[in-house]
């Protein structure tokens, strides 16, 4: 059971990340009211965030290559932890917007890094699974963190809401720092390392798949509550289980890809989940308006959430080992960077009043990723680089 502890304590200070950034999804309507502003600039603090977090993660990388794993993951939960609590006390959306940057600045540290910290950790054969399960935080902060937090913000305030959410990530600073070996350090980085990842053509594929399906999911994503209201006239107990949905599903989907990935390859995993989302989208724009083709809709996209991010990640780690904790670091730069467009793009469709609209460009987007996937297939193994071994579990 203790071999298994660092990654169970990962995954859980993956869940009060995945919270952090996404807090403002589940009190969108409770925020504005309470800063006085309107629903699209509560959206802007996630697109605002995911920039600072794109630029973020792999500059941290390589200014903290040489430094204890342990030290840096329990820094970035505290220093989460600090901003969550100010949040709480934050007098007006500006000051909001400040904190915002600051608190996703220190998250920037903490997904990239787990990942490339479990990997250090655990065998060889088993570095695509514990990377699975190291992600499945983000699931679980989306099924159990963010109705959770809708549920606060809307009985018991917004500020009440970031309370919580800073004493829980007191919590995931404590059970990584004693449960995650001392002394681990990746292989150090230079500039030259991102230099070696940009000439990498199969890398530079695998980042570009991350940026545009993750663009299209968060154009729907985090305007999913007043999408709800404004397409079905759903509540906030609607919204809170449809994230709750949404999460449960996401779980269901990692682990269902945690247990194919060694049989299948990251690479046909991947694509069996991506196609998922894509159809997810599609009967959530087609279905728009009414409540239960969209929950369909939901189901099958969120089916893909989780697992898409984990097989992208292991498929990193399997295209050039030695340079994983800079390419997982690109890849969740990616993510931030889709975060942002899709967000904007989902904030400006929300604006102008084209709702269903939004789902249908979500669709478009999730479907160029899965055309970049085709043109880039590979029919054999990835040859290593030098002096790098293959990760078998993640082998396509």
């Amino acid at each position: 059971m203790t071999r298994y502890l660092p990654r169970i304590a990962l995954m859980l200070g993956n869940v009060f990340i995945g919270l952090a950034v996404l807090g403002p999804a589940g009190m969108m309507a409770p925020m504005a009211g309470g800063l006085h502003v309107g629903i699209h600039d509560i959206g802007l603090l996630v697109t605002y965030g995911a920039v600072v977090l794109c630029i973020g993660s792999p500059l941290i990388a390589w200014l903290t290559t040489r430094t204890d794993r342990r030290v840096l993951l329990v820094a970035a939960l505290a220093l989460v932890a600090v901003f969550q609590a100010a949040s709480a006390l934050a007098p007006n959306y500006a000051t909001m917007v400040m904190l915002r940057l600051l608190l996703v600045g220190a998250a920037a540290v903490y997904t990239p890094q787990a990942a490339a910290t479990i990997a250090l950790i655990v065998p060889e054969r088993e570095r695509a699974s514990a990377i699975a399960v190291v992600f499945l935080g983000w699931s679980v902060a989306i099924a159990g963190g963010l109705p959770l937090v809708t549920f606060i913000a809307t009985h018991f305030g917004w500020r009440a809401a970031f309370g919580v959410l800073g004493a829980a990530s007191v919590v995931g600073a404590l059970l990584v720092a004693v449960s995650v070996p001392k002394g681990l350090q990746g292989r150090p980085l230079s500039l030259a390392s991102f230099g070696t990842i940009a000439r990498n053509g199969r890398i530079v594929a695998i980042l570009a798949i991350t940026l545009i399906q993750t663009s299209g999911q968060f154009a729907v994503f985090v305007y999913l509550a007043p999408l709800l209201k404004g397409l079905a006239g759903a509540g906030p107990a609607v919204a809170g289980a449809f994230f709750a949905m949404y999460g449960v599903v996401g779980l269901v989907g990692n682990v269902i890809a945690s247990a194919i990935v060694t049989r299948l390859g990251a690479q046909r995993t991947m694509a069996l989940f991506l196609f998922s989302t894509f159809i997810g989208l599609l009967v959530w724009a087609v279905g728009a308006g009414w409540l239960m083709a969209m929950g369909a809709g939901v189901v099958l996209w969120a089916l893909g959430f989780s697992a898409i991010n984990s097989m992208q990640q292991a498929r990193l780690a399997a295209a050039a080992p030695d340079l994983a904790s800079a390419s997982i670091a690109l890849n969740s730069s990616m993510l931030y960077v889709g975060q942002a467009v899709g967000s904007a793009i989902g904030g400006v469709l929300y604006a102008t009043g084209h709702l269903v609209a939004a789902g249908y460009v979500a669709t478009a987007l999730v479907a160029a990723g899965g055309a970049l996937l085709a043109v880039s297939w590979q029919r054999k193994r990835p040859a290593a680089l030098p002096n790098a071994a293959t990760c078998p579990a993640a082998a396509e």
